[in-house]
């Protein structure tokens, strides 16, 4: 299941230095995914037992602030990442999530139990049927709607985050999202990174330029207060 795993990490979670933990199924098959070798292949990366990450998170214990479990989509594997966040609470350390949203019972259940400190949430497109061109598989939009629900009127920390892929994100789909996101706590727009894409055509790509990023964020302003730019992903 954890097939992957940076042991310090400043750029998965703002403010914390982060071990982070990688899993080896998504439900979705994002054109632009960065970790598809992963997804595709798992099993050309040997599995990690929870042995070894706890012998690795206790070395760097004094350091590391918490983990972040990513993927993938680590919902898939709701039980174990039950488990894997507990025994990381045990160890006094927080926990991040990275998820698509697709999965809003598991994501109740999770902060039901405080076996997560901080959410973020992909919202990859507007919710059309633009959202499954971005996904890479028809997926119902009402259930990320659900998830997004559970973290705007909850009382976990969290972010809402959009890769700013051109051909699914523009000004108008920025407009569009914002309408549907309006009054998030933290809205991040992602800069995109095209050398490892997916899909071949993704990888040929254009990162958004300066003066893109500067009419992307006054556009998502209008409807959330607290935007910020994060240039740097995996």
């Amino acid at each position: 299941m954890i097939r992957a795993m940076i042991e310090t990490s400043l750029i998965d979670w703002d403010g914390k230095l982060t071990t982070v933990l990688f899993v080896d199924k998504c439900n979705f098959m994002c054109p632009f995914c960065q970790n598809w070798e992963l997804l595709l292949n798992p099993e050309v990366f040997p599995a990690i037992s929870w042995h070894d990450i706890e012998e690795r998170i206790i070395k760097k214990k004094r350091w590391v602030d918490g983990v972040v479990l990513t993927g993938g989509e680590p919902l898939v594997y709701y039980e174990e990442i039950a488990e894997i966040s507990s025994k990381i609470k045990t160890l006094g350390l927080r926990v991040k999530l990275d998820t698509n949203g697709a999965y809003p019972e598991k994501l109740q259940k999770l902060i039901d139990q405080d076996l997560i400190d901080y959410v973020a949430l992909d919202i990859k497109a507007p919710f059309d049927e633009t959202y499954s061109i971005a996904a890479g598989t028809n997926i119902n939009v009402e259930s990320i709607k659900r998830s997004a629900g559970i973290l705007k009127n909850g009382n976990i920390d969290y972010e809402y985050r959009t890769t700013c892929v051109p051909t699914l994100i523009n000004e108008e789909s920025i407009e569009t999202i914002g309408k549907s996101v309006k009054g998030a706590r933290l809205w991040v727009l992602q800069q995109y990174v095209p050398t490892n894409a997916y899909k071949k055509e993704y990888r040929e790509l254009p990162r958004v330029t300066e003066s893109q990023i500067a009419s992307l964020l006054m556009i998502a302003r209008k409807f959330v207060t607290n935007v910020k730019w994060r240039g740097q992903t995996h």
